[in-house]
């Protein structure tokens, strides 16, 4: 026996030895040396866990930098006393070290682990529900791709059908027939009316300000088919400015009515405007008209403290009095509502000797839905039949009731009932993925089918439901997020420098932007890499006059090809570069920062002190990319600044407000620069199309972008599904063809699928 384990090995078990036992050995042996080294020359600063020493690195270790990154790092810093005491094998060892136990997925989902956690609905998550928990009474609303209102014209100041003229489309409402009518041949000039009916078609939830300038009489009623919003039928004569404002919510369609007449006055005129949140004032676009018809929608006006957005995500974790009070105050002013139109939502007669029975039943389905499952016999008990026993009028039953669904936690908080996780918790999970609302009738049909199981069967919904208006404007919120816009409050300029870039140019720039997100996320490709490298623009009359694009006439958005040098996707969309930018000169390190953190995906932390940008503090002379290395050029400013100053003058061939030059101050623009990636990589950038192309083909870039939409639809740590889901996300991304609409449905199924199929198998062996 002896002898035999004297022989030698054969080659095949001498490899098999090596990479079996001598490469782990090896790797046990490194990591030893890098945990001793940490011990010796890091903890002291860092802590032995990596969780920060107060006075000297108060933060603790963690990030996503890479391997290669840490030894750089490490080489280049590290000791801060002395640098030279960790470089080569030893800087190799304890980057090593300090990846496994601090940076890799595996090490941060150990030492902060992440939990799904019972979260209450956000404020838009609120909104959102409770209006389609009426709606879902009424119908859906359809839309059609005819835009525009249903017009009538009558030959007399009333609308006598014996008078009607004749029926059209009108978009926008704004005409000035002045001393005639809109129809010499047929249409008095002394009195006639027109009446237009349709849609409004809302696309950003917030608070629109209607206006009707006329000198004649009118009535408008807008998200109520008889109240109306502006009341103008009694006429000066003399032309006008009404206004009034209304909440809507984004991605959605509310009716929309102007009754408006002519009689005796010396002229004629009417301008249906609207001044949308981050607008400006202007009549209503002929893309955000229908005319098809829709009903009212209950849109909550009550107000709610600011969800926490810490973490960079709006989250229901924070429970205080004053929501408390909000949500109290919101279930009354729905209570009120549903009780006011009780027969319109359960489809009965005041007179109908059925009426208790059919309202009875509409109450039992109202719970239910807002509930997004089934009652509990004890829940019918205490929601529905106890109500009807407490009062003998229906009304005061009614608002009961929907006062105490809607302070229910049942409503108010998401994963309550998980404990017995089933399909209704799927169709739950999806619709507040998807739209930030409930379960419509299809998802429940099918959770109550036992249909939402298996990743296929969920995905086919997902995908049902992208196609839903309040998908779009959820993920359009989900875009402003990852762009950073619903952090710009000013973009405004210099006038002297700039002169002609006023708030509607601003405005018109904020749609522009919105329509290409819109046409790279839902149009046919839904390629990710096209919102980075695509050249075109959207623009009217009005941006490509500012910008000196010829061959666009009139209000309405066209799609305009660029110079694929001068344009590359939402990099150097006019409206962000204008946003990242001082009120006089551009400024490389807030386009940097942005460039930086949202499209190439690297963490940067904060400054260890904040350094303003005083122009006037620098030579005049100088060109801007000059005077920000001057300002950013020490040891302590560059170890954020070699990553940032290179990204940002990447755009300075880009002006404060985004046109493209190619000189500042006589002298040609210098945009390029070399760049470091995270993985010690040097790549030259010569302008922005050399950035967009680094991104669109970054796995860190692609997986920040998933991490971000998963934060956006699920609205909980990523982590908290597993250490590999984003990584198993970005694969199946990539392996698409980077199709948002594919990554979102994705998205979705897994987290609605997680911890489903152990508690459903558990649940029918029971």
């Amino acid at each position: 026996m002896l002898a035999a384990v004297r022989q030698p090995l054969a080659p095949t078990l001498c490899l098999a030895w090596l990479l079996g036992w001598a490469l782990p050995l090896a790797a046990a042996e490194d990591a030893a040396a890098g945990r001793k080294i940490y011990r010796q020359m890091c903890a002291e600063c860092h802590g032995p866990k990596g969780e920060g020493v107060s006075g000297k690195y108060d933060t603790a270790l963690a990030g996503n930098w890479s391997i290669t990154k840490l030894t750089r790092v490490i080489e280049n810093t590290m000791p801060e006393e002395d640098p030279d005491l960790c470089v080569g094998e030893d800087a190799v060892n304890v980057a090593r070290f300090i990846y496994d136990e601090f940076y890799s997925p595996e090490a941060r989902a150990k030492n902060t682990p992440a939990r799904v956690e019972l979260v209450r609905l956000t404020n838009p998550q609120h909104l959102n529900a409770v209006a389609d928990l009426v709606k879902s009474f009424t119908g859906p609303d359809r839309l059609t791709e005819e835009r525009g209102l249903r017009a009538t014209y009558y030959n007399a100041r009333g609308f006598n059908h014996d008078k009607l003229v004749r029926r059209q489309v009108d978009a926008p409402v704004d005409f000035d027939f002045g001393t005639n009518s809109p129809d010499q041949e047929s249409i008095a000039e002394d009195e006639f009316s027109i009446q237009w009916r349709g849609s409004v078609i809302a696309e950003e939830t917030g608070i629109y300000e209607f206006v009707v300038r006329t000198p004649n009489g009118f009535r408008l009623c807008v998200n109520d088919t008889e109240e109306p919003l502006i009341d103008g039928w009694v006429a000066s004569g003399d032309l006008a400015e009404h206004r009034a404002t209304l909440r809507l919510i984004g991605g959605r369609v509310y009716p929309l009515r102007l009754d408006y007449f002519k009689s005796k006055d010396k002229t004629a005129s009417v301008s249906l405007q609207w001044q949308p949140p981050h607008g400006a004032l202007q009549p209503i676009p002929k893309r955000n008209l229908t005319p098809q018809d829709s009903g009212p929608t209950l849109v909550l006006t009550t107000p709610f403290p600011p969800d926490d957005a810490s973490v960079g995500y709006e989250r229901g974790v924070s429970v205080s009095k004053a929501w408390n009070e909000s949500a109290t105050f919101a279930a009354i002013e729905a209570a009120n509502y549903v009780a006011q139109n009780v027969d319109r939502l359960a489809d009965t007669k005041l007179d109908a000797t059925n009426r208790t029975e059919q309202v009875r039943t509409f109450a039992r389905r109202f719970v239910e839905t807002a509930f997004r499952r089934p009652l509990t016999p004890e829940q019918a008990r205490t929601h529905v039949d106890a109500q009807w026993q407490r009062t003998e009028k229906l009304e005061t039953a009614v608002k009961n009731i929907v006062l105490l669904t809607l302070t229910s936690p049942h409503f108010l908080y998401l994963g309550l009932g998980d404990y017995r996780t089933d399909d209704y918790t799927v169709a739950a999970r999806l619709a507040f993925g998807l739209w930030d609302s409930l379960p419509d009738q299809a998802l429940f049909e099918q959770a109550a089918a036992g249909r939402l199981r298996t990743p296929e069967q969920v995905t086919a919904q997902a995908k049902r439901m992208l196609e839903d208006p309040r998908a779009h404007a959820k993920l359009r919120t989900a875009l402003h997020h990852w762009l950073q816009m619903s952090h710009v409050e000013d973009l405004s300029k210099d006038g002297a420098l700039y002169p002609g870039f006023t708030d509607e140019v601003i405005a018109d720039l904020r749609v522009s932007l919105d329509l290409f997100l819109a046409d790279a996320v839902w149009g046919e490709r839904s390629d990710y890499r096209d919102l980075l490298l695509a050249d075109q623009l959207y623009v009217n009359e009005r941006l490509a006059k500012f910008y000196g694009i010829e061959g666009v006439s009139g209000p309405d958005f066209v799609k305009v090809a660029f110079d694929r040098d001068q344009r590359s996707g939402v990099l150097t969309h006019p409206y962000l570069l204008a946003a990242f930018s001082y009120h006089q000169t551009t400024s490389p390190i807030h386009r940097g920062v942005f460039l930086t953190r949202n499209i190439v995906g690297r963490s940067l932390k904060p400054p260890p002190s904040a350094v303003a940008f005083e122009d006037s503090k620098f030579d005049p002379h100088l060109t801007m990319r000059e005077k920000v290395a001057e300002l950013t050029r020490s040891d302590a400013c560059m170890s954020c600044h070699s990553v940032i100053n290179p990204l940002g003058f990447s755009l300075e061939h880009f002006d404060a407000v985004g046109r493209f030059r190619t000189t500042e101050k006589d002298r040609a623009i210098d945009a390029v620069s070399d760049y470091l990636t995270n993985d010690g990589e040097t790549i030259r950038l010569t302008g922005a199309r050399d950035v967009a192309r680094y991104a669109a083909g970054s796995e860190l870039a692609q997986a920040a972008f998933v991490e971000h939409l998963f934060h956006q639809v699920v609205k909980q740590p990523a982590l908290a599904y597993g250490p590999r889901t984003l990584n198993q996300l970005r694969a199946s991304f990539a392996k698409s063809e980077y199709n948002i609409r594919a990554l979102l449905a994705e998205i979705a199924t897994v987290a609605a699928l997680h911890g489903i199929e152990k508690n459903i198998k558990t649940a029918d062996v029971r």
